[in-house]
């Protein structure tokens, strides 16, 4: 397909924005090959290159780096953005009950990790976490499936990790309730959306080591929930952490005694939980909003 684009815009006169996402080079062994013609198809078509009328957008600061560095290419950054200007994650009678329908109790202090279950995500530090705050009341709820984790190992040594801290009351894998959109199960059971589970979070966490960006970030910041994150690499802290978002952030997923400390400080205050859901909200308009999106393509699609 890649090609069959690559060859459309060499012979077609026309003006081409390319929105490069996911390097080659930065993906490990995926796309090596023994043959090469496929080795130099790859260099050549990903991204598109010495094509006349050709403006490139890439998702964060490294690759405009990368691109710069490997090809001489000149990129503008175009970060993941949502609207800032509609709901979401708003309690509300359907998802008010979320809490008591996967098992917890509607005042328990709910930590949710809303990504998918796959081993970049860091989601063995969310069970560490909950296990070294050490109150009963604080709950972690993982809503993802492992459909993307090969033979489930990731998925299997979570459970195990779960198991062996005496954490089954305390943790739920709530995969089969919790899925993009509302609606019912095979069994006539209430399925609830992503923003019905950052309605009922009283914080997030986030532990990748690897992000080509970081929507669960944004999203967290757009449903005003605090949120715990690892300074993951290469995007957190150039792209996202040093624009002055308040959140406890780890090193290399290194739980400290002051980031539990402060994690406990605030999920047992509701005022400051208003207070740091509001700053970052108002920086996630500032920096990730559609309005940023609207900047950014006036400038890819200027004269």
């Amino acid at each position: 397909m890649g090609l069959g684009v690559r060859m459309a815009v060499e012979n077609m006169d026309v003006r081409v924005v390319t929105h490069d996402h996911d390097y080659a080079w930065e993906r490990g062994d995926r796309y090596d090959s023994p043959f090469p013609e496929i080795r130099k198809l790859i260099q050549e078509t990903f991204p598109l290159q010495l094509i006349p009328n050709l403006r490139h957008a890439v998702i964060n600061s490294a690759a405009r780096h990368e691109l710069e560095e490997r090809f001489g290419i000149v990129a503008v950054v175009v970060p993941n953005v949502m609207d800032f200007d509609k709901p979401f994650g708003s309690v509300d009678d359907y998802n008010k009950d979320l809490l008591g329908q996967i098992g917890f109790d509607r005042d328990d202090i709910s930590l949710f990790q809303i990504t998918r279950i796959v081993e970049r995500k860091g989601i063995e530090v969310a069970i560490d976490l909950v296990d070294r705050l050490q109150d009963p009341k604080i709950k972690l709820v993982i809503t993802g499936s492992a459909a993307d984790d090969p033979r489930k190992g990731y998925f299997k040594q979570l459970v195990d990790r779960v198991e062996s801290r005496g954490l089954q009351n305390r943790v739920r894998f709530a995969h089969r309730r919790i899925l993009s959109n509302r609606g019912r199960t095979p069994r006539g059971l209430k399925r609830y959306s992503l923003s019905d589970a950052y309605a009922q979070a009283a914080a997030c966490t986030y532990f990748s080591t690897y992000e080509g960006f970081g929507n669960a970030f944004v999203e967290a910041v757009l449903a005003k929930r605090p949120i715990f994150v690892n300074n993951y690499k290469p995007v957190f802290w150039p792209d996202i952490g040093s624009k002055g978002f308040e959140c406890v952030v780890l090193q290399d997923n290194e739980l400290t005694d002051k980031d539990v400390d402060r994690v406990s400080e605030v999920l047992h205050d509701e005022k400051l939980q208003t207070e740091i859901a509001e700053h970052n909200f108002e920086l996630g308009r500032q920096h990730f909003s559609y309005e940023v999106l609207k900047s950014k393509l006036e400038v890819l699609f200027s004269p």
